[in-house]
């Protein structure tokens, strides 16, 4: 699987504020790109959308709690 982020729109939940670790999400024809919003040069997590569904799946469900 590849896509192009290179002229994505990111952008990061609402919820977020300087003060605390976010992700980014991008959407791509093909798939969901993921980045950590404090390391915008880092590079990127790249996921097909069944994936993306099912992890934010998980996260909501409390599934990933440590």
């Amino acid at each position: 699987m590849s896509a192009d982020f290179a002229a994505a729109k990111w952008r990061k939940s609402s919820r977020s504020n300087s003060e605390q670790a976010c992700v980014e999400v991008a959407q791509a024809r093909s798939a969901i790109g993921v980045r950590d919003s404090k390391n915008l040069n880092g590079g990127h997590l790249l996921l097909d959308r069944t994936v993306f569904t099912r992890l934010l799946n998980d996260v909501k469900a409390g599934d990933l709690d440590l």
